[in-house]
């Protein structure tokens, strides 16, 4: 028999099968939620479970609040516990992921975000690879753009943005491709379809910038701090145009759901000799083994649930008074 599963929903943990909206939600009408999704990476070794960069999320979820006129009723050191106590109680023994939603939750109809309280809920699911062990991806451009700053804006996680996001990624696999890179309304690269991208182009990694309607990634900026640190390799933010992809020596993708996904080909043109290229596996498998715990430099980024606050973000210093 399955274990009996919780999510925090509306100030609670109640049964997972409990945490239920009603049909008239705004959030259900309107797309009008935000979210975050994290992973934890499980140790056999240790018996532990590890959060990867936890209060970070949290820091961004309050940006994209603040966009969205919301009110969360929790602190960033109230939602890090609240998500430890969740992992504790669900018990995971394998990677998980998180999602915590803060949503509009005025029953009524009309979009607007004033007079519209705002709720929180949270659960957790086993989460293994977003592309299922794929060995490089093949990609297309998609003929979606990227929705704009000035439409709703990438660098809040709005779930109803994501319909810009199904429409993409779905067109690709209908076509037979494993994933799509989207483009800005100016032409420029923007991101893949739920992740960022990087190429690399005579021993540099290059990146788009955050003006480029991408959402700002927390494994983006991982990233660029330990390829320098460990790799010794320089990352060039700048705007990116559809051609050069067709030239670069190795390209992937990077996301908390992705993690590290090299690409092999593109608009059916292979990337350099169409493998995985070295820098890529470098990365990917130096953020792998960070993730889970293996690399004591890194500790930092790491929340242990099962042993919580022996290291990690929850011991980092409060970002403001607790709120009610």
């Amino acid at each position: 028999m399955d274990k009996k599963q919780y999510a925090l929903f509306e100030g609670k943990f109640v049964p997972i099968e409990d945490a239920k909206i009603s049909i008239m939600t705004s959030a259900f009408l309107y797309g009008t939620a935000i979210f975050e999704g994290l992973r934890a990476y499980w140790n056999d070794k240790t018996q532990e479970v590890y959060i990867f960069r936890l209060r970070e999320h949290y820091e961004r979820m309050m940006d994209s609040s603040k966009i969205m006129h919301m009110q969360i009723k929790y602190s960033v050191d109230e939602l890090c516990k609240l998500t430890v106590e969740l992992v504790q109680r669900n018990k995971p023994t394998g990677d998980t992921y998180i999602r915590p939603t803060a949503y509009k939750a005025a029953p009524r109809i009309g979009p607007s975000l004033e007079n519209n309280p705002t709720e929180f809920c949270m659960f957790t699911v086993p989460f293994g690879d977003y592309f299922h062990g794929a060995d490089g991806l093949q990609v297309q451009i998609s003929s979606w753009r990227r929705v704009e700053d000035n439409a709703i804006p990438a660098r809040a996680k709005i779930v109803g943005a994501y319909a810009n996001t199904a429409l993409a990624k779905t067109d690709a696999l209908n076509a037979g491709f494993d994933e799509c890179i989207v483009l800005s309304e100016n032409g420029h690269v923007s991101e893949g379809s739920a992740m960022n991208v990087f190429m690399v182009k005579k021993g540099k990694l290059i990146t788009t910038p955050t003006t480029e309607n991408i959402l700002e990634g927390i494994t983006r900026g991982t990233i660029i701090e330990m390829a320098e640190s460990e790799l010794g390799l320089k990352t060039e933010c700048r705007p990116i145009d559809r051609s050069e992809l067709y030239c670069a020596d190795e390209m992937f993708f990077c996301g908390t759901g992705a993690q590290i996904a090299p690409i092999r080909s593109i608009d059916k043109r292979p990337v350099a000799d169409g493998k995985v290229g070295p820098i890529s596996a470098k990365i990917r498998d130096l953020y792998i083994s960070i993730c889970r715990g293996e690399v004591p430099k890194y500790h930092k980024w790491l929340t242990p649930c099962y042993n919580s606050g022996s290291f990690g973000s929850m011991s980092a210093k409060p970002s403001g008074t607790p709120r009610a």
